[in-house]
């Protein structure tokens, strides 16, 4: 931790109901960042129902930098059948402009790796931009590991209706055929 950093009182915890318009914030910033404004469509009442409803989607822990909010991480768990155990994927990661340099984004990964250790978890994944070459070197510089490989595939709108349009009912309901 830097001297900027050890003058700061840094606390990272987990989010709570009340911090939703904050996430979101979050989540708005993170996308004008990424250029990708113009695909946010979340609102607070759907975050809030995916993140603390009776069976929530994902988890988020948000950095905080002298009792103001700095930063988040949402997360969720996936699972390898590789390695027959779950892991923590990382969906979005994001330390505010004025907040950066003083260590929080290493914080973040670090918390969220020990949680996926405390878990049980056999990895601890997430995707970056390719254009995105300030975080992909510091991911690098934690030590993970492009996989150079592997592409991301996607099915959303209109692909996603279709596909599912073409599902057999009786596969959806636990009986069959």
């Amino acid at each position: 931790m830097g001297e900027a950093a050890a003058a700061r009182h840094i606390v990272l915890r987990p989010a709570r109901r009340e911090d939703v318009p904050q996430i979101l914030a979050f989540i708005r910033a993170l996308a004008e960042y990424e250029r990708l404004a113009h695909e946010v469509v979340a609102d607070e009442a759907g975050l809030a129902a995916q993140l603390f409803g009776p069976r929530p989607a994902a988890e988020v822990v948000l950095a905080e930098v002298d009792g103001r909010p700095a930063g988040f991480a949402l997360f969720f768990h996936n699972f390898s059948t590789f390695l027959g155990r779950p892991g923590l994927y990382l969906e979005d990661l994001f330390v505010l402009p004025e907040h950066r340099g003083l260590g929080l984004g290493q914080r973040l990964m670090a918390y969220l790796a020990r949680l996926a250790v405390e878990r049980g978890c056999g990895r601890f994944e997430w995707s970056v931009l390719d254009w995105n070459a300030p975080a992909i070197a510091f991911y690098r510089r934690l030590g993970a590991v492009g996989m150079e490989e592997w592409t991301v595939q996607r099915l959303s709108g209109e692909a996603l209706q279709r596909l599912a349009a073409q599902a057999d009912p009786a596969d959806t309901d636990g009986r069959s055929r």
